[in-house]
């Protein structure tokens, strides 16, 4: 099976030996799992059964759980956290949110409790920032608005996506990718340059240049939906065990949190001129 994702194609050799070598779910001590023959009628061993591959149906449950659990964290942490403690629950939920993040990111680790802790710790991270500007900043209803905006951005997506009206070529991956990798750069450097000195960079302030910045980080969050879509069709048609829509499901969750964080960062802008 051939992919133009070098990381799909290797979880795709790695799901290959797993059926070669008649992976199955280790069960309790004694019952058939890992180097465990299972019984036949005749008492002699078979073969256990091959890894049950994925399927679009297990993403979507997988990708509908992470957002219910995202959506509790946020609506708990926005009830008990106080307004004195929403600017160090936010800060302390995006530094925690992004390590874990980039665990699972770069070592594929397609493990239910690390990705619905990550669901939790945004949810942490949602509900502050959604705190700050809808209850603290004032911006009343802004975080509806954002959150319909934000859904109605990724159902467009996936709407053009299934009609074919963009593909995820090696070209326009590599552009998505790379466009991403420029956008994190340039995020995390105006953060040093706020951080550690007194130059406002324009870059978040509310002027032209923070409003352009953010309708691009808008458009560069809405097409890594498309790669997360084609990772979804390449890695059921390549067969990945099932146990990989975890991966998929948390890929589409991080695109949800960073378009609802830009879409509400934008609309804040310009409330912010009323």
């Amino acid at each position: 099976m051939k992919t133009s994702n070098p990381v799909l194609a290797r979880l795709g050799q790695a799901a290959e030996r797993e059926r070669a070598a008649g992976y199955a779910p280790a069960g309790a001590y004694g019952q058939p799992g890992y180097g465990q023959p299972y019984p036949t009628a005749d008492g002699y061993p078979a073969a256990p059964p091959t890894v049950q591959p994925m399927s679009i149906d297990d993403v979507v449950v997988k990708t509908v759980t992470l957002l219910g659990i995202t959506g509790l964290s946020a609506a708990a942490a926005w009830v008990l956290v106080p307004n004195e403690l929403v600017g160090a629950a936010w800060i302390g939920a995006a530094v925690v949110g992004l390590v874990l993040g980039l665990v699972i990111s770069f070592m594929r680790m397609a493990n239910p409790a690390l990705v619905i802790a990550y669901a939790v710790i945004e949810g942490v991270f949602v509900g502050m920032v959604s705190k700050f500007f809808e209850s603290i900043a004032g911006y009343d209803g802004i975080v509806l608005q954002a959150v319909i905006a934000t859904f109605g951005v990724f159902f467009l997506m996936a709407g053009l996506y299934k009609v074919k009206a963009i593909r995820a070529t090696p070209k326009f991956i590599r552009g998505v990718v790379a466009a991403m990798v420029g956008v994190f750069a340039v995020m995390l450097i105006n953060f040093v340059i706020t951080l550690t000195t007194d130059i406002d960079t324009g870059l978040r302030s509310g002027g032209p240049v923070a409003i352009g910045f953010s309708l691009i980080c808008i458009v560069i969050a809405s097409l890594s939906f498309i790669l997360s879509f084609h990772e979804v069709e390449e890695g059921v048609r390549m067969g990945l065990p099932r146990r990989y829509s975890w991966i998929a499901a948390f890929g589409i969750l991080v695109s949800l949190v960073w378009l609802y964080i830009e879409i509400l960062r934008l609309l804040s802008f310009f409330q912010g001129d009323d």
